[in-house]
C-alpha cells in the first residue's frame, strides 16, 4: 500500500465514523448489550443538544463514556454507559430501573424539556434509539376551558429484531404505557422502567444500512424534489444560452468593425466610437491590494476544491444519515489538506502580479478564512459552553483541530506558496500596459460595481435557490438529503452561471472604457454570498421553527462563514472566466 493510498484509507475511516470502527457486534445468548445514553435536546433546534445525564434521570454513581471519533464529537455525542441491563435474546417486561425524589428544582427541569419537545437518544451496537422526553397537551388560545398538560414518559421498550448472532434493528418506544403527569407538587417520587422485546427476523446483516437509512424518527417531505430541480435547470439552462448567444454577436461585430477599421488607413476612430479597444493599455494595469487579491483566488480555489471532494465523497456513499459529524470531519481534513492549492495559486499570481513580500502573502492566505472561521466559532462554543450543550468541543478536541491546521494546514500552505513562486512565470499580457493609467469617463448609475454586484449575485443564486431549501432543512432541520447527484449537477451549473454573468458584466464594464474591471470580477458573482444570507434569514425566520439563543447564535454564526465561503468560490470562478475573455477579445484584436 503506497502513500496515497494509505492517506485516503485515513480520510475515509476518519470521515464515516463508527460504522468503520467499532462495526456490528456478535453476539451469544445471554451476553449483555450495551446501552449507550448519549445526549437530547429541542427536536426543532438540531444544534442544541445536551448530556443524557443532565436531566433528573436514573443514572449510575461513576459516569463512564464510550470512546468517540472525531466524528461523532463534532455531531455532539457523547455516550455514556446506562443503567440498562439488556441480554441478548432475553425479553423482560416492566423492569424497575430505579426510583428517583424530584424535588421543585428537578420537576421544572422536566417540565421545560417536555414543553420544549425534548427528544433523546440512545445507542446499541451502533444503532439509534430515539424518542421524545414527554408528552405535551395544550389546546389553542381562545378554547375554553384552556388545557395546559405536562406528562413525562418513563417507561421505555426497547425493541430488537436479529438474525442468528447479529442485531438487525433497534427501537426504542414509549407506546403502550401510560405517562406520568408532571402537573404534581414537589417532592415527587418518579420510578423509571423498561421493557424488552426480541423478535427474529429473516432480513440477514446486508439489510441493516438500508434500515437505517429509512429509519423514519425525522419526517421526510422531498416529494416535491425532482420537479423542482428540473424547473430550476433548464430555466438557467436556457438563460445562460440567450447570453452566450447574445454576447457572441455583439462580439462578432466588434471584431468586424475594430479590425476593419484597422486594415482601413483612411478610418478615424473618435475616442467615444472606440469602446473596449481603447482601453487596451490599460486593461492589464494591476489590480490595487494584490497580496488580498491574490489569497481570496487562491482560499477561493481551495474552497471550489472542498466542495467537488464532500459532493464526490458523498456520491461514493461515504457519509451516514442523521450524522452531520462525518462530514464536518471530512470537511475539515480536506480543508487542511488543500492548503497546498490556495498557498499555490494565491503565489503564483502574486508572482504574476510582480509582488516582492511573498511571505505577507503566505500568512494572509493562511489566515483569510481560518481566522474568521477561528473568530466565529469561538463565540459559538463559547456560548455552548456557558449553556452546557454537548455541542461545544472539549479542549482536547480542540487541541486535535488545532493541532491539524499547524502540523499539516499552514506548512501544506507554505509548501505550495514556494511552489508557485518559483514556477510561476510572468502574467504575459496579450497588450502592452501604459504607464499614465488613461482618464475613466463618469459611469451611469447601472454600470456602477453596486448595480452589478445585484446583477451578478442574483443570477448565480437564482439557480440554486430551489435547492438551498433542501439544504438548509437537511444541515438544520431533520430531512436526510440523499440526491448528491443532483446536488453536483446544481453546483456545476452554479459556476457556469457565475462564469457567464461575469463574462457579460465585464464586457459592459469595457465597453464604458472602464478598465477596473479585476476587484469587480470578483465582486459581481461574489455577492451571491449576500443573497444567501437573505434567503438564510428567511428560512430561519419563516421556515423553521428554530429558537433561542443557542440556535440562533450558531445558525447566523456558521451562516455567515458559509456566505463568505461563496464570495470567496464563486469571486474566484468569475475572476478566472473575466481573465480568459479578456485574454480572448484582446489577443484576436490587431493593435496599432
Amino acid at each position: 500500500m503506497n502513500i496515497l493510498q494509505y492517506f485516503a484509507l485515513w480520510v475515509v475511516v476518519i470521515a464515516t465514523g463508527p460504522s468503520l470502527i467499532q462495526g456490528m457486534g456478535s453476539f451469544k445468548d445471554g451476553d449483555n448489550v450495551d446501552i449507550f445514553v448519549n445526549k437530547v435536546g429541542p427536536y426543532f433546534n438540531p444544534h442544541e443538544t445536551y448530556h443524557y445525564y443532565s436531566l433528573p434521570v436514573c443514572r449510575p454513581d461513576k459516569i463512564k463514556h464510550r470512546s468517540l471519533t472525531l466524528g461523532e464529537v463534532l455531531d455532539g455525542d457523547r455516550m455514556a454507559y446506562s443503567l440498562y441491563e439488556v441480554q441478548f435474546g432475553k425479553n423482560k417486561k416492566d423492569e424497575e430501573l430505579c426510583t428517583i425524589d424530584a424535588d421543585e428544582k428537578a420537576l421544572e427541569q422536566l417540565r421545560d424539556a417536555v414543553e420544549e419537545l425534548y427528544y433523546f437518544e440512545m445507542v446499541a451496537d451502533d444503532l439509534p434509539m430515539r424518542s421524545f422526553i414527554g408528552r405535551f397537551e395544550e389546546t389553542g388560545f381562545l378554547q375554553m376551558p384552556h388545557i395546559h398538560k405536562l406528562s413525562l414518559y418513563n417507561h421505555i421498550t426497547f425493541r430488537f429484531t436479529y438474525n442468528g448472532d447479529k442485531i438487525i434493528s433497534a427501537n426504542a418506544t414509549t407506546k403502550g404505557h401510560s405517562p406520568l403527569s408532571l402537573d404534581q407538587q414537589a417532592p415527587m417520587k418518579i420510578t423509571y422502567k423498561y421493557s424488552v422485546e426480541w423478535t427474529e427476523t429473516k432480513l440477514n446483516a446486508a439489510d441493516r444500512s438500508k434500515l437505517l437509512k429509512d429509519y423514519t424518527f425525522f419526517p421526510r417531505t422531498l416529494e416535491i424534489h425532482w420537479l423542482s430541480i428540473i424547473n430550476s435547470v433548464i430555466l438557467v439552462s436556457l438563460l445562460m444560452g440567450f447570453i452566450v448567444v447574445i454576447l457572441t454577436r455583439v462580439l462578432r461585430n466588434d471584431f468586424t468593425r475594430y479590425n476593419k477599421a484597422e486594415d482601413d488607413e483612411s478610418a478615424e476612430f473618435s475616442d467615444d466610437d472606440n469602446g473596449w479597444k481603447i482601453i487596451h493599455a490599460d486593461v492589464f494595469r494591476f489590480p490595487p491590494y494584490k497580496s488580498l487579491f491574490c489569497s481570496i483566488l487562491g482560499v477561493g480555489t481551495q474552497l471550489l476544491s472542498i466542495g467537488t471532494g464532500i459532493i464526490c465523497m458523498a456520491l461514493l456513499g461515504m457519509f451516514k444519515p442523521h450524522r452531520h459529524g462525518s462530514i464536518n470531519t471530512a470537511a475539515i481534513l480536506l480543508y487542511a489538506l488543500t492548503s497546498c492549492v490556495a498557498g499555490y495559486v494565491s503565489s503564483s499570481y502574486y508572482r504574476k502580479f510582480q509582488g516582492a513580500n511573498w511571505v505577507s502573502n503566505i500568512v494572509l492566505t493562511s489566515a483569510l478564512f481560518t481566522a474568521p472561521f477561528f473568530a466565529i466559532w469561538s463565540i459559538i462554543n463559547t456560548v455552548h459552553w456557558i449553556y452546557g450543550s454537548t455541542q461545544a468541543l472539549p479542549f482536547t478536541t480542540v487541541l486535535l483541530l488545532a493541532f491539524i491546521w499547524v502540523l499539516v494546514g499552514f506548512p501544506l500552505t507554505v509548501v505550495g506558496g514556494i511552489l508557485g513562486k518559483n514556477t510561476s512565470g510572468d502574467f504575459d499580457a496579450p497588450c502592452r500596459t501604459k504607464n499614465i493609467a488613461r482618464e475613466i469617463p463618469p459611469q451611469p448609475w447601472y454600470r456602477m460595481t453596486l448595480a452589478h454586484m445585484v446583477f451578478g449575485g442574483f443570477l448565480p443564486f437564482s439557480a440554486i435557490s430551489v435547492e438551498l431549501y433542501y439544504i438548509f432543512a437537511t444541515v438544520w432541520g431533520r430531512e436526510v438529503y440523499t440526491l448528491y447527484g443532483v446536488l453536483l449537477l446544481v453546483f456545476g451549473i452554479v459556476l457556469s452561471v457565475s462564469a457567464c454573468i461575469s463574462v457579460a458584466l465585464t464586457y459592459f464594464q469595457l465597453s464604458s472604457e472602464d478598465f477596473r474591471w479585476w476587484w469587480r470580477s470578483i465582486f459581481s458573482a461574489g455577492s451571491t454570498g449576500f443573497f444567501v444570507f437573505i434567503y438564510a434569514s428567511f428560512f430561519y425566520f419563516k421556515r423553521s421553527n428554530m429558537s433561542g439563543t443557542v440556535q440562533s447564535v450558531e445558525f447566523f454564526g456558521y451562516t455567515l462563514l458559509t456566505c463568505f465561503a461563496f464570495f470567496l468560490m464563486l469571486g474566484t470562478v468569475s475572476f478566472f472566466a473575466s481573465l480568459k475573455f479578456i485574454r480572448y477579445i484582446y489577443v484576436n484584436l490587431k493593435m496599432d
